[in-house]
């Protein structure tokens, strides 16, 4: 039996999944973030080894001994060589841990790093072609064909790019409430929402919230309900937001098929991100305006979570030449 590791390590929280070469998940543990590039190689490592403790420790209730063979790490920001070397001296640092239950048989070849829309992708989908549209702080379009070639759009980070976002639907709300308020738009029910939601006794105070609070991307992002809502209950200004953040989530969709998928090409959309939960039938508007330009395309929520994504592309360095046969 080979056993493998699946790490999904992000700006928040790292998940790492222990899988056999069945596919069946022994183990799952989480831990903090990951990102090397924002906390440093040693804290990224610590969570890391937390993060596979976790998955390893549940494993072996299990089994009695774990031999990992293959391990993936899918995180936010690698792409580059550079940051590819880094991660695999943060792997050796692993292997050398005298504080994990496991023993490692790993040759080079069985250590995977790549992107966090690549193990999106895979575990949205349970193989290894179609798109992954994520939607949730920031916004990425990614997709790889048949034949392995594979495109990216957008991803550029809440000041160049993110549409389609929650930060930039937050945004676009917040601007409106204000121009409705100078007398610059119509009316908005966003007014009173932001009003409400903050405790604020003047829409004025959005400069105080914003500005001398210091808000980041997060804490801003986490407004975009507040435009959801408003465009549930009908609110003009508010339904054209969404409507602009689907036009937007389309547009670099469409791009996407058009560089490496044929018009008549059958092949799955998986959706990830908190956007996609929004009542206003965002996830609605998206797969329609999708389906009518491409029906030969299905749009989905994840099959599986972005660690065993990682998981699978794991198990799929094993296999070699079998690729194919295992992931599709």
């Amino acid at each position: 039996m080979s056993y493998v590791l699946g790490i999904d390590g992000g700006g928040s929280k790292t998940v790492c999944v222990l899988m056999d070469n069945n596919r069946q998940v022994l183990g799952r543990g989480e831990a903090g973030a990951s990102n090397y590039q924002s906390i440093g190689k040693e804290a990224a490592v610590k969570s890391i080894h937390s993060a596979i403790d976790a998955a390893t420790n549940e494993a072996l209730k299990l089994t009695n001994t774990i031999t990992i063979s293959a391990i993936c790490l899918g995180l936010a920001g690698v792409g580059r060589s550079s940051d590819i070397a880094v991660v695999k001296s943060m792997v050796q640092e692993l292997q050398n841990s005298q504080f994990l239950p496991i023993t490692w048989d790993v040759d080079s070849a069985n250590i995977v790093v790549c992107h966090d829309a690549l193990i999106a992708l895979v575990g949205g989908v349970g193989h290894d072609v179609g798109i992954v549209v994520a939607a949730g702080t920031g916004s990425i379009i990614f997709g790889r064909n048949q034949q392995g070639k594979t495109k990216r759009v957008g991803g550029w980070g809440y000041i160049l790019g993110d549409e389609g976002s929650a930060y930039k639907i937050a945004i676009a709300g917040m601007q409106a409430a204000l121009k409705s308020y100078d007398g610059r738009a119509i009316s908005t029910s966003l007014v009173e929402d932001f009003k409400q939601h903050l405790g604020l006794s003047s829409l004025e105070e959005l400069i105080e919230v914003i500005y001398k609070r210091g808000w980041g991307v997060k804490e801003i992002a986490s407004l975009a309900p507040i435009v959801d809502l408003a465009a549930t209950s009908g609110d003009e200004l508010a339904n054209h937001i969404i409507d602009d953040a689907v036009k937007e989530l389309v547009k670099a969709t469409s791009t996407v098929i058009h560089k490496i998928f044929s018009h008549n090409s059958a092949f799955e959309i998986v959706t990830t991100g908190s956007v996609w939960r929004g009542k206003c039938q965002i996830h609605a508007r998206f797969t329609t305006a999708i389906v009518n330009q491409f029906p030969q395309v299905k749009v989905i929520f994840p099959r599986y979570e972005p660690a065993y994504g990682a998981g699978l592309l794991a198990l799929q360095s094993l296999a070699g030449e079998n690729t194919g046969k295992l992931l599709r």
